[in-house]
């Protein structure tokens, strides 16, 4: 195989294509948490207590 056949076959692969759907996947999810930050902050705060109530019966 010559180098010639060896960079054809680097720029006909589409790998990074995975890269940049990941890529945007994490840029909506990273929108999504700072749209609701509040509400998620609240909900986290309302598992806590329940898991302290919860382990102070124990």
């Amino acid at each position: 195989m010559n180098q010639m056949t060896c960079w054809k076959r680097f720029f006909m692969e589409e790998d990074g294509v995975g890269v940049v759907e990941i890529i945007l996947i994490l840029v909506v999810l990273i929108a999504l948490v700072a749209i609701f930050k509040t509400r998620l902050t609240a909900l986290v705060q309302k598992i806590f207590q329940n898991i302290d109530n919860q382990a102070g019966k124990i």
